[in-house]
């Protein structure tokens, strides 16, 4: 309790050095979700690993530490990077996994070299340049602190003056041509603040991990959201809470770099996603399996009750289990649970072994029959296939079809009162 106290209340200097942290983290994430969503993952990966010679380059040529120059070595080598992997890929046969490949690492393998030869220079003022590898915001100065962040800052609030183009840009670009949006100009500025992002975050997670905090916060969110807006937010919510957690490891445990544990937490909190994600996790895709199935379940029920109701001419009478399984292929238990769960929509009425239309229920197997043979009708006209050939497709296809797709397929087929069987189309309203 003493340590978290002194790193959130009485040292100026870690403060500003978490909220420098903050805003390097949140930046990366923001930047990565654009970087994620046009499936140029990798792209940062060797952007990141691509920087380390320009920051030794800046180290040799001006023989400073100072967090300006460095990271104006950071950019050009970055961008030199970013510049190389385009031409390699427009240019030659290469495919876009070679040139990130070769890009990564020849200049990441001519850093370590340039890295080595400083080390090895005796210059007293090259200390503490091989955090860059891993990163260390706990050993950050004060000043450089204020430097990253006011950056980071700038970078965010870039990237929401222009949030409705790059959305646009990055969801649909031939759209964005034909509304004058100036496309190559928005790409080019993206790319530039993905360079900007990395070179930024290089002081807190390093040149090696640098690609996980522009990725994973992206990937995380995208498991618990659809929407754009949100999914920055949360991705910029896992990379803080990670930056926070990491910097306070490497503030209590010195010798700890910040990089590694800054990814491992937010690895963790990826896996959590994945697992339990709203929109995309794995038990939900397991939930909506479930009710999907349910669903089905129900629906072929629903029609099987109207297939008998329309032979015999009476929807109003009760049929038994056993006349409904012969209709309809289904185990006993099947239909067991999918007749208790009509009943609880008030869809059929139970009366021991047997059951019949509810006034709701008859409504909806009419419905799910004329979705399927509508959809044999449009099968058989529009997809030439022959009649024999059309019933599984149907009987797929009925469960996913809106109420906005019947209204189009029943006006696009000009109301059709036979499907291809000699089977009626049981509209609502003859008329």
């Amino acid at each position: 309790m003493e340590l978290i106290i002194d790193f959130f209340f009485k040292d100026p200097v870690v403060r500003w050095v978490l909220m420098a942290v903050i805003l390097m983290c949140a930046s990366a994430a923001i930047v990565g979700c654009f970087t994620f969503l046009r499936k140029r993952a990798l792209v940062g990966d060797a952007i990141s690993h691509a920087i380390l010679p320009g920051i030794c380059l800046a180290f040799i040529i001006a023989q400073t530490k100072n967090p300006m120059v460095l990271m104006l070595g950071a950019f050009g080598s970055g961008w030199l990077g970013l510049i190389t992997i385009d031409f390699i890929t427009n240019r030659t046969k290469l495919k876009t996994d070679a040139a990130l490949g070769l890009v990564l690492s020849v200049f990441y393998g001519f850093g370590i070299l340039l890295l080595t030869t400083i080390q090895n220079s005796g210059n007293a003022s090259q200390s503490g340049l091989d955090k860059f590898l891993f990163g260390n915001a706990a050993a950050m100065m004060q000043s450089d602190a204020i430097t990253f962040g006011l950056f980071s800052l700038v970078l965010i609030i870039l990237i929401f003056i222009l949030f409705n183009p790059l959305k646009l840009v990055t969801f649909d670009r031939n759209f964005a041509i034909s509304r004058g949006i100036p496309v190559k100009r928005l790409e080019l500025l993206l790319s530039v603040l993905t360079v900007f992002a990395i070179a930024i975050g290089i002081q807190a997670v390093g040149v090696v991990l640098m690609a996980a905090l522009l990725i994973t916060p992206a990937s995380a969110a995208r498991f618990w959201t659809h929407d754009l807006k949100w999914m920055i937010f949360l991705a910029a919510a896992f990379a803080v809470i990670s930056g926070i957690m990491g910097t306070f490891i490497s503030y209590t445990l010195p010798k700890m770099p910040t990089g590694p544990w800054i990814v491992t937490i937010l690895s963790t909190i990826a896996i959590i996603s994945i697992i339990f994600g709203f929109k995309k996790g794995i038990l939900s895709k397991v939930r909506l399996r479930r009710l999907n199935k349910k669903k089905i379940l129900r629906e072929n029920i629903l029609k099987c009750l109207y297939h008998l109701g329309e032979k015999a001419g009476n929807f109003d009478k009760f049929w038994s289990t056993w006349e409904i399984l012969e209709k309809r292929e289904m185990n006993k238990a099947q239909l067991k649970s999918g007749l208790k769960q009509l009943e609880s929509r008030n869809l059929v009425i139970l009366k021991g072994n047997a059951a019949k239309f509810s006034e709701l229920g008859k409504e909806e197997g009419r419905r799910v029959t004329k979705i399927h043979r509508l959809w044999e009708i449009y099968l058989t006209k529009y997809m030439k296939m022959a009649p024999d050939h059309v019933h599984n497709d149907a009987e797929a296809m009925e469960h996913l079809i809106t109420p906005e797709i019947e209204k189009d397929l029943e006006v696009h087929l000009k109301f059709p009162l036979i499907d291809p069987h000699d089977s009626p189309v049981p509209y609502k309203d003859l008329k």
